[in-house]
């Protein structure tokens, strides 16, 4: 299965973009199919791999280039030891307020450490990646980006994988990363905040709701809301039979608490 559908078509539309930051007139792929494989272990045996496109890096070394045309074809592998204060942001297509206030709304390691600790996962693999928020180019993260984090992810035998974009472009791009990594034979699943754009990608699994490009995985400061984002998404992961996308019931049960007064 192509990880891009009419490959060749993409690129030449996309070589006639005019490389606008309000992405006018972009060429989003679009995609009819899905690769899909099976959860082949139960959550608190296997070992989750966490990858965000927030474009964080460490304090003191080089930030992701934003200017490129391509956007920037490297990623990060950032040790879970490494502390929220240690990361800076190089942020474009979306606000990076709320993640610099609480760094789990779109990299959530303490969730995540939360629930290895409770045994709702087997672990948090001890590295996660970090890309950037802006790759306009499709077709190399289909041929060049997603093939290299697939292989990382084998070579630390991780067992399924958790993608969070933070841009509208990150919603394809870690779309078309989720498609590379499906198709290696690692399970994966990816959160929405744009259906627009993930509905045409097609990632082999998507949990959506309505929430804000910036903060995909939950409000700053409110751990209940990120707690109830990540564990009816990452449940999905073990019960989706097919390649598919479904709507998160955290926004009806955010409400219900705040009108307890719980919030």
């Amino acid at each position: 299965m192509d990880v891009i559908e009419k490959l060749e078509e993409f690129e030449r539309r996309f070589a006639n973009w005019n490389a606008n930051e309000e992405l006018r007139g972009y060429p989003f792929v679009e995609n009819v199919r899905a690769p899909f494989t099976p959860v082949r272990r139960a959550l608190p045996m296997l070992n989750l791999a966490l990858i965000s496109s927030a474009g964080a890096y460490i304090d003191g070394t080089d930030a992701f280039d934003l200017a490129s045309r391509d956007g920037d074809l490297n990623f990060r592998e950032i040790p879970v030891e490494v502390e929220a204060a240690d990361l800076r942001y190089a942020a474009k297509g979306y606000d990076p307020a709320a993640v610099m206030t609480d760094r789990n709304v779109q990299i959530p390691i303490e969730r995540l450490l939360e629930y290895q600790e409770n045994s709702v996962i087997g672990s948090l693999n001890q590295v996660w990646w970090s890309l950037s928020p802006w790759i306009p180019n499709a077709a190399a993260v289909a041929n060049d980006i997603g093939p290299r984090i697939a292989d990382r992810l084998h070579r630390y035998n991780t067992q399924a994988a958790l993608l969070i974009p933070a841009s509208r472009l990150c919603h394809q791009t870690l779309g078309i990363v989720a498609r590379v990594i499906e198709a290696s034979g690692i399970p994966t699943m990816m959160l929405s905040v744009d259906t627009s754009v993930t509905d045409m990608i097609r990632p082999p699994r998507t949990a959506y709701y309505k929430g804000d490009i910036g903060s995909v995985a939950g409000k700053p400061d409110w751990r209940e809301y990120q707690l109830r984002i990540l564990d009816e998404a990452l449940r999905w992961t073990e019960t989706f039979d097919q390649p598919a996308s479904r709507k998160l019931a955290v926004d009806l049960q955010s409400q219900v608490e705040a009108a307890r007064g719980e919030r």
